[in-house]
């Protein structure tokens, strides 16, 4: 039980730092094959026993920070999100507030069109 312990304590420890790469890089392909493995070896570490308080601390440590990491590039893609809405709603035209103070929309006369780019 003891080896069974060390080797999920260091996979998970592993798994956090290529998490952590991931997370830096922008890498969500792999964030997503990593999930599934770090459910599992947190779970294993979970239900064995007798851990140094150290190995506890520096495991919580590090999900803390990458979590920290995930909920900055989360952020970074909902701004993406709703500057991208931002300009769609422009290109269909502009809200203004008429002399009366009602909301009219007018229309900025360009059409949308994508530029494909190899």
């Amino acid at each position: 039980m003891f080896e069974q312990k060390d080797s999920a304590v260091d996979a998970l420890f592993s798994l956090l730092a290529h998490e952590r790469d991931a997370l830096i890089r922008g890498d969500f392909q792999t964030l997503r094959k990593l999930g599934e493995r770090k459910a599992k070896l947190i779970e294993d570490v979970g239900t064995a026993q007798n851990f140094e308080k150290e190995q506890l601390l520096a495991l919580q440590d590090k999900i803390a920070r990458n979590q920290t990491l995930l909920n900055s590039a989360l952020d970074g893609i909902r701004a993406v999100s709703d500057r991208m809405a931002d300009l769609q709603k422009v290109r269909q035209g502009l809200e203004i507030y008429d002399r009366s103070g009602l909301k009219t929309r007018v229309s900025t006369g360009t059409k949308s069109a994508l530029e494909k780019r190899a």
